[in-house]
């Protein structure tokens, strides 16, 4: 069996001579004459680049045939810097047009990685994700304005919240069946609070931490904006008796901002003092304690089995206490789950597919993943790294 080496010094003609060889002479033309392919482009080629434009190879079989041969050769080029054979060696050997000329040179080892593909005239290397700040912060943006705009609609629901003796909380097996606990939604926040510190840790310790974060934000700002329609086209009743909700004017629109940036603040939690009526359909604290729990489950190693139990534990335990203290209906809560799970793993099934990364109908149906994930090549690695430079101090310690 022939080694291939160096193929990624390979000029266009020497490609050609390559895919002749492996009994692809029809498509020299296409690939080496048309779209000046070289070396390095032969071994980024993937089986999505022979079936998508410009290639767009006709026959499935030659499609399935020249990928296998193109694994082949990349294999074969990432397991030995230097060949066993000389035949195509491109540091012994010069291609004319009309032959092969030996040249007597000393052998060489490429270092670098060959490239995975080219963003805007740029080479990636296999296996890197660039952190790409700037997107991550034009999301944190996103996700802020959302923010913003929740705490207005809750404002406006408020106000339109029917009356509690005109139309009372209605029949729901859970909040019928358990006594409203009166503690049980605080306990719900600290839950939250606990995932949120966890994630922060995990955000500040992965290597990847830009990523993680974009996908945070894109997913929770995505959640909430449904949120924001929902709650506002229906107005449910009151789920108990004990909420003191009654239609409540704050007047202008003026003093409507104002109380949206005391919610916006206060992030919507008791805990900081910040009490809303009318937000049922669905539930906001589901879809912060679900979104915490299934980051901290993706992005930790699989053997940490007791951070992933008591992240679960928590989701559990706060979506409980949220029933228990007779906040929400049972269905609010189920419809916050079901959404916040499904988008999550949604999200994550097409980010690992890069043909779906770059189609048309993920850009028209799906604009803010195929932003943020343009340039993400399949799954994120939960590998780990400190934020910070050591101190002068610890380098000295440890070297």
């Amino acid at each position: 069996m022939v080694e291939w080496a160096g193929a990624e010094l390979w000029s266009t003609e020497q490609v050609s001579h390559w895919l002749k060889d492996q009994g692809f002479g029809q498509y020299v033309d296409l690939l080496c004459v048309k779209h000046r392919l070289d070396g390095a482009g032969l071994l980024s080629l993937t089986e999505n680049d022979l079936r998508s434009p410009p290639l767009q190879l006709p026959l499935l079989g030659d499609i399935k045939r020249l990928t296998l041969a193109l694994r082949s050769l990349q294999r074969q080029h990432d397991s030995s810097g230097v060949s066993k054979s000389d035949e195509y060696r491109p540091d012994r050997w010069l291609w004319n047009g009309r032959g092969c000329n030996k040249v007597a040179t000393a052998a060489t080892v490429v270092e670098e990685d060959p490239c995975h593909g080219y963003s805007k005239g740029k080479c990636k290397r296999r296996g890197r994700l660039e952190p790409e700040y700037w997107k991550t912060a034009l999301i944190a943006v996103y996700v802020t304005l959302v923010f913003g705009i929740t705490s207005f609609i809750m404002v406006l629901v408020h106000e339109k919240v029917p009356d509690i003796h005109t139309y009372p909380p209605l029949p729901d097996i859970f909040l019928d069946s358990v006594p409203r606990i009166p503690w049980a939604f605080a306990m719900a926040e600290g839950c939250a609070v606990v995932l949120g510190c966890m994630l922060l840790l995990t955000l500040l310790l992965h290597r990847h931490r830009s990523i993680l974060f974009r996908r945070f934000c894109s997913l929770m700002g995505t959640v909430f904006l449904l949120r924001c329609v929902t709650m506002f086209v229906t107005s449910l009743s009151v789920p108990g008796r004990h909420l003191q909700c009654s239609g409540k004017m704050y007047g202008d629109l003026w003093a409507k901002l104002h109380r949206a940036l005391q919610i916006w603040a206060g992030l919507g939690m008791s805990l900081t003092g910040v009490h809303t009526c009318g937000d049922y359909m669905f539930s906001g604290h589901t879809v912060v304690l679900t979104m915490l729990n299934f980051f901290i489950t993706e992005y930790t190693p699989h053997k940490w089995h007791l951070v992933h139990t008591l992240s679960w534990v928590l989701n559990l335990f706060g979506i409980f206490f949220i029933l228990a203290a007779h906040e929400h209906y049972s269905i609010d809560v189920f419809i916050a789950f079901y959404i916040t799970t499904r988008l999550f793993l949604y999200y994550h099934t097409l980010s690992s597919t890069h043909a779906i990364q770059h189609s048309r109908r993920a850009r028209v149906w799906f604009p803010l993943f195929s932003f943020s994930e343009s340039n993400v090549n399949g799954p994120v690695p939960n590998k780990y790294a400190w934020p910070f430079s050591r101190p002068r101090l610890l380098r000295a310690l440890i070297g």
